[in-house]
């Protein structure tokens, strides 16, 4: 088992773990500590160990306020709905990729003897000293992983095969492999293996969900790809390293043939990640589609900023267990009105590339049963977001004084100097604006957004739009008639980061959303100079943490936090930078943002794709 599931099972029964003077504790109620859950204690004792001692480490760190009087922990539990209690999938964030890259363990798999691509394998040399420059713990291969046998039957003739394979221990955050050719009798093989698969899973699963490692084991032993070896492909990325491809990173073809060029090595390549080499080059590729490419003299830059936040926050839904679920009427709500309006108006920017089915995209079906594994449940994928931001909403005084802050009461998990509860039960925060110590009401946010693999341009009001709330945890309200087990209706990846920046704004910026405001993303950025007064973007040299992370909503907020500290007044418009990802924009005013863009389209000012970064991080960097 996981140990991440391990702690989650054990505390959910009432038993608490914790660490003093590097020995593990435990009190557990009358009756729970049964001889197998004491096996599983045992047997991961150093693996539980490690991992209570990290995140004892990270609840310190995360604890020291930063500029705006908040600390990363008061701000994780914010915006990930954790402020009622503590939890065990809570982990405090971390936004410094020197702290991520001392958390990781990675390993490189040996090369095969008849490989020879000098500029790669020159290149893997360099990465695994820079990594280990930052503190990435590498392990060689036969240490990371452990033999493994099994045996599969083959459906009809009932025969049994036995397999060894070196299986990838779970702990191990990324396996870093090259890209090989199959030889053509490794093709034939791969198809008898496929074949045998679907009969498999037709005849004796019956079409039943298994895990990803069983898929893999039963689908993938004639082939030779790494991600065959995962134990775990939950908590292990695979990294493939491989020749860049001119095409991927040529400037001049448009950004949707580069979906599927980059769907394609992804899904060929079997990997999370992919990155390109080349003399001068080198290019980095996830679910994110970004088009990013690092001169070579940059590597440190690409490895620390660019590499080691992708592989310490994967990419990943946020599970339909996070929510409280309920319904709403899509036809009261004259926000689920505006946000139609708002697809509709942007269709003409081009900046929304229609998603794409698994099916039609994955033609494997031992593929597609995996991914569906790790993309719970999801039949299609699509690129950027929009939302609307209702206004906040607050019971009693948005903002007291200092003398009525000294009066309230004190929450458990939280710092008193920080976060405070009123006799109503309204959480209240200390920040800092420009200097100055406020006290503000933590109000209730709610948005309505485009659900997961929609058309955002062509939105339907009564089945594509979804209402998230964030109030002491996290509320999902699909529109009434809807059930989750019977349509594919679920949460953006982005969900995080929709709610770190209305609340950052309701905290911070609260004119740009008195009223309500409008929220997009697109994978692509806006030049410097497409920027008029009031307009604002922030965050280009932040970590390039993936999409479906509270880090990068965390970052968000800080983002729209950052500007309170600014000389900026009656801001209309921000835009919100994530490298490697694409922008998020707010704005107080749907025409106004419709306008804007569009403009920004016309005047080839706003594209798809990375060509615009550039002059952002250069206007940056003359600040």
């Amino acid at each position: 088992m996981n140990v991440h599931k391990l702690l989650e099972n054990l505390t959910q029964n009432g038993i608490d773990l914790w660490v003093n003077d590097n020995k593990l504790n435990l009190r557990s109620p009358k009756g729970v500590m049964t001889p197998e859950i004491q096996a599983e204690l045992t047997a991961h004792k150093t693996e539980i160990l490690t991992l209570l001692r990290d995140r004892d480490v990270a609840l310190k760190a995360a604890s020291v306020p930063l500029d705006i009087g908040l600390s990363l922990q008061t701000i994780g539990r914010l915006i990930g709905g954790f402020i009622e209690q503590s939890s065990v999938e809570y982990k405090p964030p971390v936004i410094d990729p020197k702290v991520m890259a001392q958390k990781l363990t990675i390993t490189f798999r040996p090369l095969p003897k008849v490989y020879k691509q000098p500029e790669v394998i020159k290149f893997q040399e360099e990465l695994a000293a820079k990594l280990n420059d930052y503190g990435v713990k590498i392990l060689p291969w036969e240490e990371a992983t452990t033999e493994l046998s099994y045996e599969i039957t083959l459906p009809i003739s009932k025969l049994n095969k036995s397999f060894k394979i070196r299986s990838v221990k779970s702990e191990i955050d990324a396996v870093i492999d090259v890209e090989k050719s199959p030889r053509c009798i490794q093709k034939l093989g791969i198809l008898a293996a496929e074949s045998l698969y679907k009969m498999y899973s037709r005849f004796i699963l019956k079409d039943r969900e298994i895990s990803v490692s069983r898929i893999a084991k039963l689908s993938s032993w004639a082939e030779d790809h790494v991600a065959k070896y995962i134990e775990d492909p939950t908590n292990t990325q695979v990294i493939t390293l491989t020749e860049i491809d001119k095409d991927f990173t040529n400037p001049l073809i448009s950004y949707q043939e580069k979906i599927n060029i980059g769907l394609n090595t992804l899904i060929r390549t079997f990997s999370e990640m992919v990155i390109g080499v080349s003399h001068e080059k080198i290019s980095i590729l996830n679910m994110n589609l970004s088009d990013s490419v690092f001169p070579k003299n940059e590597i440190e830059d690409f490895v620390l900023n660019s590499l080691v936040p992708k592989v310490f926050v994967p990419i990943y839904p946020l599970l339909l267990s996070r929510f409280t679920l309920g319904q709403y009427n899509p036809h009261e709500s004259s926000y689920a009105a505006k946000l139609v309006k708002l697809g509709n108006e942007l269709a003409s920017t081009g900046l929304f590339p229609p998603g794409f089915k698994l099916c039609e995209v994955i033609k494997r079906k031992s593929h597609r049963d995996i991914v569906n594994v790790i993309v719970n449940g999801r039949t299609g994928v699509s690129y950027g977001f929009v939302a609307y931001a209702e206004p906040p909403q607050y019971v009693g005084q948005p903002e007291i004084t200092e003398d009525e802050w000294q009066n309230l009461l004190s929450v458990a998990g939280f710092s008193s100097d920080e976060f405070r509860q009123n006799d109503q039960g309204r959480y209240y925060i200390k920040t800092k604006i420009k200097g100055e110590y406020r006290f503000k009401q933590i109000p209730d946010i709610w948005l309505v957004s485009s659900r997961s693999g929609s058309n955002k341009t062509d939105l339907n009001l009564e089945s594509d739009i979804i209402r998230i709330g964030l109030k002491e945890k996290l509320f999902l309200q699909l529109p009434q008639g809807i059930h989750p087990e019977l349509v594919d209706i679920k949460p953006s990846y982005d969900i995080y980061v929709m709610l770190a920046i209305s609340l950052s704004a309701a905290l911070y910026t609260p004119e740009i959303i008195k009223n309500g405001a409008p929220i997009v993303h697109f994978h692509g950025y806006p030049a410097s100079e497409w920027f008029k007064a009031n307009e604002y973007y922030v965050g280009v040299n932040n970590p390039s943490v993936p999409c479906g992370t509270y880090e990068s909503g965390v970052l968000n907020f800080l983002g729209i936090s950052s500007l309170a500290n600014q000389e900026v007044e009656n801001t209309a418009l921000v835009s919100l930078v994530e490298p490697d990802h694409g922008t998020n924009f707010i704005a107080h005013d749907l025409e106004y943002l419709v306008e804007r863009l569009k403009t920004g389209c016309t005047q080839g000012q706003i594209e798809l794709g990375g060509k615009h970064f550039a002059s952002l991080k250069a206007k940056v960097s003359d600040r």
